[in-house]
């Protein structure tokens, strides 16, 4: 049975509902992130034993996510993002528990949970908004991750004020999970119906022929640059300003906003750089104001000069990810798989990320840890060109031949 073709009001809707979907991940995920450093202590865990704790999310969010494109193709964008998000939920109740219980086993559980979960949720929204997008003819990606820093945003700010007022991180988990998991069951039933596929379709879109595609192997590699360029900031910036530079929680937590709230002004306004310049150039933007923000942060000069570079940074950190995935999913007949395939690369970043950082922090400190993020950018910098548009005939076409 052929689903029939959505008309703009549908398609509005539908574009408001998978920004929510990014807002509702954003808060998820920065709700515990701007308190690591509480984590950490409740915990009783030392920088490299923080960083192997983290192992549990990115390990099992690199396992999941090559599960999560074929998931997404038989299922739809909304079932598989309602099984993500509900995995998150009982992640975060884990993690709760955990740090409420002191039980490192426990919070190691509910990061499995949450990095599963996450990997089935991301690929889904973002299949959903590359579709919206192409549907739409406009550049809304970014702006969809937007919606994520967002998320973020609301998660940071509520994070500061809780670790100002002294509400355990356990407490905040719980509602945050509770929230989430409220709002994801109203918001997939606005997304666009799915047309099941065939088994031609199925067969055209294996995996196993994605992972023998050099463009899509690349633009993995731009989402594993700018991942990690990403990631790192979310794990260990806060920790840097308590450790680096003897900062409170509170203040650890304010730089972390700095960063997300960058990443979210770039993104708002990411798409109209995008058309007008195209996406290689402005990655390759991005890339430098990424570096120059990292250059402040980890200087050891002084706070003020670490919440400029922590702005630089997270606009510079902003694009990689959507960008990565728009070109990723330039096809529909296989965006699923290739999303999912990417984004297994991608996701390298947050598997290599906190034990690297972690333990080079033991030896060296975390600012001089966070140098290692100069490799990070130079392999986006790289890999930027994969990210050209394709053609209709499927060969990348030149950015000036873009509207």
């Amino acid at each position: 049975m052929t689903v029939a073709a959505p008309d703009r009001s549908r398609l509005e809707i539908a574009k408001v509902a998978v920004g929510v979907t990014f807002a509702t991940n954003g808060l998820a995920f920065a709700g515990w992130f701007a308190r690591i450093p509480a984590v950490r202590e409740d915990l009783g865990l030392s920088s490299a034993a923080l960083g192997l704790l983290l192992l549990c999310l990115s390990g099992a969010a690199l396992t999941a996510i090559p599960l999560a494109g074929p998931l997404v193709q038989r299922v739809g964008p909304g079932r598989a993002v309602l099984l993500g998000s509900t995995s998150v939920t009982v992640g975060l109740l884990a993690m709760a528990a955990g740090t409420q219980l002191g039980s490192v086993p426990l919070a190691g559980v509910g990061l499995v949970l949450l990095g599963m979960g996450n990997s089935t949720w991301d690929v889904a929204m973002n299949v959903e908004g590359a579709d919206v997008e192409r549907r739409l003819g406009r550049t809304l990606m970014p702006r969809f991750h937007a919606g994520f820093s967002l998320g973020t945003v609301g998660g940071a700010g509520v994070s500061a004020a809780a670790a100002a007022a002294g509400v355990s991180v356990s407490a905040q988990l719980l509602g945050t999970a509770l929230l989430g998991a409220s709002v994801m069951a109203l918001t997939v039933r606005r997304f666009l119906p799915h047309t099941a596929t065939t088994a031609e379709q199925r067969t055209r879109g294996r995996v196993r022929d994605a992972w023998r595609e050099p463009r899509t192997l690349l633009i993995g590699v731009i989402m594993l640059g700018f991942g990690f360029t990403e990631g790192a900031a979310n794990d260990w910036l806060a920790i840097g300003l308590v450790d680096g530079y003897d900062a409170s929680e509170t203040t650890g937590a304010i730089g972390f906003g700095f960063f997300v709230t960058a990443m979210t002004l770039a993104r708002l306004f990411g798409g109209n750089a995008i058309e007008r310049w195209g996406r290689v150039r402005v990655l390759r933007g991005t890339a430098v104001s990424a570096l120059a923000g990292l250059l402040l942060v980890v200087s050891g000069i002084g706070v003020p000069l670490v919440l400029l570079g922590a702005l630089l940074w997270g606009a510079g950190a902003s694009l990689g990810f959507p960008i990565g995935m728009s070109a990723a999913a330039d096809d529909p007949l296989r965006a699923a798989i290739r999303v999912s395939v990417a984004g297994s690369i991608g996701y390298g970043a947050f598997l290599a990320g906190p034990p690297l950082i972690g333990v080079l922090a033991e030896h060296l400190g975390v600012l001089r840890a966070l140098l290692v993020v100069v490799v990070a950018i130079g392999l986006g910098l790289a890999a930027s060109g994969a990210a050209r548009p394709l053609s209709r005939g499927g060969t990348p076409e030149p950015e000036a031949a873009r509207p």
